[in-house]
């Protein structure tokens, strides 16, 4: 009898570029888990869950008060030139218009969720606690979790929107009394003229933008000296202010129920391939993957 030939194992092609970029995207996808919608609840203006395991913020800001708690793992990030982290036992308040960045702090990534809230007077914090909040953003205080947490799950289920403002007015009562009572709390920060005058410009041209020969005609000011005081003064660029707060207005159109083609346009970006690439590298998903879904 001839010798017999073993088995050969079986060869798998090779997998194409666009079949390797496929599955990577989709493990990607896995990796980062996000809802987002906004409630019927006065001064909320988003509720944002969310799960990633590789990425990480750039330095950005919110133009509302941001309540975070961590559910699993932890997050590493920097405010105003200081690394925090978020253990699972505290509350984090990031005030509006500082920026920070994000990532995660453990081998498994982290399980956040997120309260975006109104700020200006009369709402449930003000600008006067944005000193306070800067110097300190954790809040270790158990109560003060666990009626978080309960906000979280009232505003999961659609009609119970009273049960969420009223624990929302508690929450905000305890954070103003935290803030208020630091001995060491500083007072509204103060910021440069030349700095603040850009950023008034920025604020008020967040769709049309302005070029930056124009703000220093407008400032009279050299253009390198205008980027220069702005990043001295906040720790990010003026073009990262501006797209961050295209960015946030972007949001708040989706969750309107704007489509991503609408919404790029309304928020001042070239396109909607413009608007996806800065709104994946500032959020975490593309905007298609963030509108709310049957909420």
């Amino acid at each position: 009898m001839g010798a017999q030939t073993a088995p050969q194992p079986s060869e798998q092609p090779a997998l194409q570029p666009s079949e390797q970029a496929a599955r990577g995207a989709a493990a990607a996808r896995r990796q980062q888990q996000v809802s987002a919608w906004r409630p019927r609840v006065p001064g909320v203006v988003e509720v944002f869950h969310a799960r990633f395991t590789e990425y990480a913020y750039p330095m950005h800001v919110h133009d509302a008060w941001t309540l975070l708690i961590v559910d699993d793992g932890a997050v590493r990030y920097d405010l105003d030139r200081h690394e925090h982290g978020t253990p699972h036992d505290t509350v984090t308040l990031l005030p509006p218009h500082v920026p920070h960045n994000g990532a995660p702090a453990t081998a498994d990534g982290f399980r956040k969720r997120v309260l975006y809230l109104d700020g200006g007077d009369g709402s449930l914090l003000d600008d006067r606690l944005i000193g306070a909040a800067v110097d300190r953003p954790e809040v270790r205080d158990p109560l003060l979790r666990q009626r978080v947490a309960q906000v979280h799950a009232a505003l999961v289920h659609p009609g119970d929107e009273l049960e969420a403002e009223s624990r929302l007015t508690l929450i905000g009562e305890r954070l103003r009394a935290h803030l208020r009572s630091r001995p060491d709390m500083p007072t509204l920060r103060r910021d440069p003229v030349l700095a603040r005058r850009l950023r008034e410009l920025l604020d008020a041209q967040v769709v049309e933008g302005l070029t930056l020969d124009e703000a220093a005609r407008r400032l009279s000011a050299h253009p390198a000296h205008l980027v220069r005081a702005f990043s001295g003064a906040y720790g990010i660029a003026p073009h990262q202010y501006l797209m961050s707060r295209r960015v946030g207005l972007a949001r708040r159109l989706l969750l309107e129920g704007g489509s991503p083609g609408e919404v790029a346009v309304a928020a001042g970006f070239y396109d909607q391939a413009h608007l996806t690439r800065h709104f994946r590298r500032l959020v975490g998903v593309t905007p298609g993957r963030y509108r709310p879904r049957g909420r």
